[in-house]
């Protein structure tokens, strides 16, 4: 009697854990697939699989040279971890329903009736993916009760998979298309000295649109990179191109026109400099990264020279008193750090602020 009381009591403790769990995966689930809003609570079983998978990948990344071959590696991890993070619920969903039917006796046989937890094992897989076979029959009311919940939450996940994706798809296209853009009118790496030297003259007028466009860009950057963290991985299809060297270009851009240039449109610019420094600020914060100063200043003296020669060669000229330099320095520090986490942290360089001598559009190196 007392070993009897024992197997119900482990049976019940199962149950309960299995029912824990599966509300555990749905809730994860709906908060990464369905709710838009950026959630605060410290532990995500998500945010911890992507920790727990970027972190030997990034390792491993590291350790090949820079080119191709490290940004074949990087590429993969994107499409492969959202892959593997759907099958890891699917998975999770079976096992806790299959020890749920366990724990509370549901008694699943075959047509030899034979039954445990191998037998439960495989009927939950068959129903959750609604296969149906038949094989494996519930009998008594509870079995039948979880049968029919496993298999309308099947299809309800399978529905939310095939929603899901498609939303990413297209939140991913939309991104990469002002960034390829990016190359003729910035460069590849884009640079904020070529963007400025491209619009000089002639296409001055076309400035306060272009900086409207990246306005926009950029909000769009952070209301889906927010819902969706999992673009962030996901890398551009073109070499030298990223959203990050993309994002820290038009900040570049903005706060020399801001700081120290003499030229309209200053109003739009401080606009796309506001959203822009949004955007790099609520990212780290959806990664817990902590602002972080790079290794060596960006834009060295010298390379401040080259960049007041390029500019000053198509009509640019940068204001060089103590107040406009010392407002240009205060711009930088409030999205370097920033731009350098995201950086460090996904491994997507960032770009200078002029272009290499030997630098040409990406559409000239294509093989």
């Amino acid at each position: 009697m007392h070993a009897a009381s024992k197997v119900l009591t482990v049976r019940l403790s199962v149950a309960v854990v299995a029912a824990l769990l599966t509300v555990f995966i749905l809730w994860d689930a709906f908060q990464t697939m369905i709710l838009s809003r950026r959630v605060t609570r410290r532990f995500r079983p998500t945010r911890a699989f992507y920790r727990l998978l970027w972190t030997p990948w990034r390792a491993v990344a590291r350790r090949l040279p820079e080119g191709n071959g490290r940004e074949d590696v990087l590429t993969v991890f994107g499409p492969l971890s959202l892959l593997m993070l759907i099958t890891l619920w699917a998975l999770g969903l079976i096992v806790s329903f299959a020890l749920l039917h366990w724990g509370l006796g549901s008694q699943l046989r075959d047509a030899h009736g034979a039954s445990g937890f191998g037998m439960d094992l495989y009927m939950s897989g068959t129903t959750f993916v609604t296969l149906g076979l038949g094989d494996v029959t519930p009998s008594t009311p509870l079995a039948r009760l979880l049968t029919v919940l496993e298999s309308g939450l099947g299809f309800a996940f399978l529905a939310l998979v095939i929603g899901y994706v498609p939303l990413i798809s297209q939140a991913f296209s939309r991104r990469e298309v002002s960034i390829s853009m990016l190359d003729a009118r910035a460069g590849s790496p884009p640079t904020a000295a070529r963007l400025l030297c491209r619009h000089s003259d002639e296409g001055r007028e076309d400035l306060p649109d272009l900086l409207r466009d990246w306005e926009r860009w950029s909000a769009e950057l952070l209301e889906s990179h927010i819902s969706f963290p999992v673009l962030s991985y996901f890398r551009s299809q073109h070499d030298n191109q990223t959203w990050v060297a993309a994002l820290t270009t038009v900040l570049d851009a903005s706060a020399l026109l801001v700081a120290r240039l003499d030229e309209p449109p200053v109003t739009m610019a401080r606009l796309t400099f506001a959203m822009a420094r949004h955007a790099v600020r609520d990212l780290c914060a959806v990664f817990r990264l902590e602002p972080a100063s790079p290794a060596g200043d960006r834009l060295p003296a010298a390379e401040e020279e080259r960049l007041e020669s390029v500019l000053s060669a198509v009509g640019f000229r940068l204001r060089s008193d103590e107040t406009s330099v010392g407002k240009f320095v205060s711009l930088r520090s409030t999205y370097e750090p920033y731009v350098y986490a995201l950086s460090n942290y996904l491994l997507m360089p960032l770009p200078p602020w002029v272009p290499r001598e030997t630098a040409q559009p990406g559409w000239h190196t294509i093989a």
